[in-house]
């Protein structure tokens, strides 16, 4: 099959995991027939996608666009955020009410808490 310059493979999945720097772990799932028995079958892929600006969070919808060798796993990247998940809105809500982001914060939080009750 011969490649045209200029038309690149396009998918669309579901962000499972963000926590590493400039890259998610996308799933995409695509159904089938069976060959021998006809029943439509339901596959799952998991690609590593470089995602330079960290904005897409776990539980949103993204397309991604094939693209040259970024890693040893990576070969693709987020060309557009289709749709935020709700968990990333109720996250940024929290964060802009000074909630602590990691349960390291929370606790460090809780001993200061507790040291200046002590004091009293």
């Amino acid at each position: 099959m011969k490649q045209i310059r200029g038309k690149r493979k396009t998918i669309k999945g579901y962000v499972v995991r963000d926590k590493m720097q400039k890259t998610v772990l996308v799933d995409v799932e695509r159904k089938y027939r069976h060959p021998v028995y006809g029943k439509v079958v339901k596959a799952k892929k998991r690609y590593k996608v470089h995602d330079s600006e960290n904005t897409a969070v776990k539980g949103d919808l993204v397309e991604m666009m094939e693209t040259r060798k970024l890693s040893k796993n990576k070969r693709w990247r987020i060309t557009r955020i289709i749709q935020k998940s709700a968990g990333a809105a109720l996250t940024a809500d929290r964060e802009s009410e000074g909630y602590p982001k990691t349960r390291k914060q929370e606790e460090q939080i809780n001993v200061a808490g507790e040291q200046t009750e002590e004091q009293k």
